[in-house]
């Protein structure tokens, strides 16, 4: 894997992958070059069949505070729709593996947009969830506004970007915007113990679940229905379905092969 200067890559445990944002003196923020380091990971991990799950994490302080106000401050509109950055994000977005955010303090602006581009996020009781750009005179634009919405509804999510409203950790538990809400000091333990719970399972099938959950945001019920119909059938021209129902029948633990 390629070295890195922004993030922090670690393999904690058998089929889980880590990618730690490392940028403390700044809350985390996102630039265009830990984006791309993220990217870059990630790419990386896809291919790497001994990892199964991803995590992503910053520290106890922040997850990201926002996008770096510094790098962005003297672009122009010409700059911002030719920026080819935005191919970083639709990156982390189409990961074909499972990922897992694992957030606390300030998960504000891009910090908030990208772990709503995670597949599950854990939450530390101090985790802090906004989109306040409103305040610098512009809108969220790494997907804030549309994935926001469809967890929170329109009302919530029309406060949230028009007033910079910040929602505590339990008040997004209870609005389905993260899964679960723990200690600070075992947030990242918490998600560690999720990703090797998942990694255990059929990696085809991880990857065909996580296509299909997705499709039921991004497409309407019958284009979702039929796409999981798809990856359903799919999965019966694979070894590990064969294996797995034939461990269930002879009531033993089945032992994926990822084919």
């Amino acid at each position: 894997m390629a070295e890195f200067e922004l993030i922090l890559i670690e393999k904690p445990s058998d089929g889980v992958g880590l990618i730690r944002l490392n940028r403390p003196k700044v809350l985390n923020a996102l630039n265009s070059s830990v984006m791309n380091e993220i990217a870059t990971a990630l790419t990386a991990f896809s291919s790497d069949p001994n990892v199964r799950v991803v995590i992503l994490t910053g520290n106890e302080k922040a997850f990201a505070a926002g996008s770096d106000i510094s790098e962005m401050s003297g672009k122009t509109e010409t700059n911002i729709l030719q920026d080819t950055g935005v191919r970083n994000w639709q990156t982390i977005a189409n990961f074909p593996k499972p990922l897992i955010a694992a957030v606390s303090g300030f998960v504000l602006g891009g910090g908030l947009e990208l772990a709503m581009t995670c597949d599950i996020m854990i939450a530390s009781e101090s985790a802090r969830f906004g989109q306040p750009e409103i305040n610098l005179g512009i809108i969220p634009g790494a997907g804030g506004t549309q994935r926001l919405t469809r967890v929170v509804g329109k009302s919530l999510a029309m406060e949230m970007v028009l007033n910079a409203r910040m929602l505590n950790a339990n008040e997004a538990l209870r609005l389905g915007l993260v899964s679960k809400v723990v200690p600070l000091e075992t947030y990242l333990e918490n998600a560690l113990e999720l990703a090797k719970q998942i990694a255990a399972r059929a990696p085809i099938a991880l990857q065909a679940a996580k296509k299909s959950v997705n499709a039921a945001f991004e497409l309407g019920l019958s284009k979702g229905l039929e796409l999981e119909r798809q990856q359903f059938a799919m999965l019966f021209n694979t070894s590990d379905q064969k294996e797995g129902m034939n461990a269930f029948l002879e009531r033993r633990r089945a032992k994926w092969q990822g084919k």
